[in-house]
């Protein structure tokens, strides 16, 4: 589904939240009430110093703590308003800076290496890949999954993402030290979804390290591998309608990097709790669009500035927000469905290999080959079917943005936050 995408208001530089694992007692799940509190989170890993002398990523941390802060949120969960139809926008809002901005700053000096099987099944929720699947629609050259319901996957589906989103893969497991979930799941696990599992991969290898469970992996679009382990489908679906698995038939629910794709946070998670059995687990791993700095290396109106303000308005005229960790979205849907939340981290992950910490700075490196290498993939979609730029002001603005990640004076990152939630095992 939708990539890191996924799928992040919050300022554009300035002191971040301290990257925390805040892990919470199992207790009686209710929908959230109205209220707000601070987080109490800590951190005891030293600090990353960057290359240059400034204030630097702190290192995920283990600790227990006082449960996250949520939004405020009604006692009903509030219901996300229908995504619109993209619309090219006529004007940019004053924070913003016109498309035509980039073109007029000296060109970027660019260097040569910076662009460096499905299931079958008779079940109505699971789609056969038809001819109409397979008819992918084109903007600007980028393939996009075909018309189906209410999905909207910004994110292209041609072989050049697929390459970044595994990447993303590989980065997210170096954030997890080499696990890929954080869920207390048992030997035992029978049935597993993967909720937007896009090229596969994460499927491909929890399918891998669980020969003896049922993994099944749906997208909207059918770009996954034919070739892969014996226990694992893939299927075909939106999961932005309601679903139509079994109630109560998985032992664990996957969700990641849906960012930008989800027009109600509320009713996904209220639908992935009705497919899970009573004492299972669901996990969510999402990323901003806010890209930040501890040290004000991220200047206002620069280009890693006008990327988070760019997909923010993106995400409020398409209407699937950006600002999913801004908007504590995670825990406050898991909570409002019914899920015990039982750990969540948040950690803050460089664009750029800036920090001395070398956990970080491998990060780091990895997020700036993943991004660098499609910068035009990630915007083409959005930036042109909603925002109203055109082919050749992506492609301006896209040398600009390589430059700022390439300068080791810029120390930018974004906050990625992992929610682990457990469905009581009284549920009904």
């Amino acid at each position: 589904m939708a990539d890191p995408a996924g799928e992040k208001p919050a300022p554009t530089s300035g002191k971040a939240p301290e990257t925390s694992t805040t892990t919470t007692a199992p207790a009686p799940a209710a929908a959230a009430t109205a209220e707000s509190s601070k987080a109490a989170a800590s951190s005891s890993s030293p600090a990353a110093t960057p290359a240059a002398p400034a204030p630097a990523a702190t290192a995920a941390t283990s600790s227990t703590a006082a449960a996250a802060a949520a939004s405020p949120a009604a006692t009903s969960p509030p219901e996300a308003a229908a995504a619109a139809t993209p619309t090219p926008a006529t004007q940019a809002p004053a924070h913003i800076l016109p498309a035509s901005h980039w073109a007029q700053l000296p060109e970027p000096e660019v260097r040569d290496d910076d662009d460096s099987a499905y299931g079958e099944d008779n079940a109505s929720s699971t789609a056969s890949l038809t001819a109409s699947i397979l008819e992918y629609r084109t903007v600007h050259g980028r393939t996009y999954h075909s018309e189906r319901g209410n999905a909207q996957s910004w994110g292209p589906n041609d072989s050049l993402h697929d390459e970044s989103m595994d990447i993303f893969h590989h980065l997210s497991m170096i954030t997890m030290d080499g696990k890929i979930f954080l869920a207390p799941l048992g030997d035992d696990i029978q049935k597993v979804l993967d909720v937007g599992c896009g090229t596969g991969i994460w499927a491909i290898d929890f399918a891998d390290q669980f020969p003896g469970a049922e993994v099944v992996g749906v997208d909207v679009s059918p770009q996954q591998p034919q070739w892969i382990p014996p226990n694992l489908k893939f299927e075909v679906d939106d999961i932005t309608q309601p679903w139509t698995y079994e109630p109560n038939s998985f032992d664990y629910i996957h969700v990641r990097w849906l960012v930008g794709a989800i027009p109600d946070w509320f009713h996904l998670f209220r639908e992935v709790y009705k497919a899970t059995k009573p004492g299972g687990y669901t996990e969510t791993m999402e990323s901003s669009c806010i890209m930040q700095s501890d040290d004000g290396s991220v200047k206002d109106g620069s280009a890693l500035d006008q990327w988070s303000k760019v997909f923010e308005e993106a995400g409020k005229k398409s209407g699937r927000t950006f600002t999913i960790i801004e908007q504590n979205l995670q825990r406050r849907a898991m909570e409002a469905a019914g899920f015990e939340v039982i750990t969540e981290e948040t950690h803050k992950t460089p664009l750029g290999g800036w920090a001395a910490d070398e956990k970080l700075k491998l990060v780091g490196q990895y997020n700036g080959l993943a991004v660098g290498q499609d910068i035009e993939g990630f915007l083409t979609y959005l930036w042109t079917m909603v925002m109203g730029w055109t082919k050749e002001e992506i492609q301006v603005y896209a040398a600009h943005l390589r430059r700022e990640m390439r300068s080791p004076d810029i120390h930018a990152y974004y906050p990625t936050r992992i929610v682990v939630g457990r469905k009581p095992l009284t549920a009904s």
